[in-house]
């Protein structure tokens, strides 16, 4: 499975700095609906839907650069924030500087997003019909900090630790 570490906050992206407004097509090409990044109920900054998303939708791709899994583990070490997905044994994507809605998506344990890995792009799905002004949210699997951080999404089966 791929990895996925916590990617709510950037010290350098700003809220609403990737948003567009409902009924206009204002979209970066990785968001396939409009998004807008905010203040979070779950940690730092969210990605929250401007739109209606229907269940089973692609929503947009993560995008970042290409790395190996080995700089990507040395990128990891000692941040505090780390927007990094390995999409192979070999391979990573390091969204820190990207500036795509995507990857302030927060954990979830009951998330309406899943993450797949396909062809080396990490994409989002809707697993539900989503809501306008809903936060979007995955599950993160198996991250970096393995069960060392505490997961605050506050669903009903919460597991508790990333």
């Amino acid at each position: 499975m791929p990895r996925l570490s916590p990617i709510p906050c950037a010290l350098n992206v700003k809220p609403d700095a990737v948003s567009a407004t409902p009924g206009k097509r204002d979209l970066q090409p990785a968001e396939r609906f409009a998004l807008r990044v905010g203040d979070s109920a779950i940690d730092g900054l969210g990605v929250f839907a401007l739109e209606a998303i229907p269940v089973r939708r692609k929503i947009g791709e993560l995008r970042g650069e290409s790395i190996s899994v080995r700089e990507a583990r040395r990128r990891a070490k000692g941040r505090a924030r780390i927007h990094i997905v390995e999409v192979s044994e070999t391979r990573a994507v390091d969204a820190t500087e990207s500036t795509t809605a995507l990857r302030n998506i927060n954990h979830c344990c009951a998330p309406n997003a899943v993450l797949r890995i396909s062809q080396g792009r990490v994409e989002f799905y809707a697993l539900r019909d989503i809501e306008p002004g809903e936060e979007l949210t995955c599950h993160y699997g198996e991250s970096h900090h393995e069960g060392r951080l505490s997961c605050r999404c506050g669903a009903a089966n919460c597991s508790g630790r990333l």
